[in-house]
């Protein structure tokens, strides 16, 4: 799990090759923390086959604000540097992470 950061956002994940999964997330987000231990699962998992990266948000906002990030959780799937996919807040359960990774590796 790569940790990326306003400055280097761009780089891995905008002018990456092939799919990015980007964790969006926050130092006050209970749901963020929650969720994380099983984010780092499927990073070891899937980490072969798509790229995982995590943001927090807290030191980057307007970088957040401009990928349209306006609550947290957010799990975003990139493609040559356009998001594609995204499942947000309560919507971004285990279930539905994992379902979303397995469309595209």
């Amino acid at each position: 799990m790569l940790e990326v950061d306003k400055n280097t956002f761009k780089t891995e994940v905008l002018e990456a090759e092939g799919y990015v999964f980007v964790d969006f997330f926050g130092d006050g987000c209970v749901p963020c923390q929650a969720l994380m231990p099983f984010v780092h699962e499927m990073a070891d998992k899937y980490g072969d086959k798509l790229k995982f990266t995590s943001l927090n948000t807290t030191k980057a906002r307007r970088l957040a604000i401009g990928q349209q990030i306006l609550g947290l959780p957010v799990m975003a799937i990139y493609k040559d540097g356009q998001k594609i996919e995204e499942v947000v807040k309560e919507d971004a359960t285990q279930e539905s992470i994992e379902a979303m990774i397995k469309k595209y590796i």
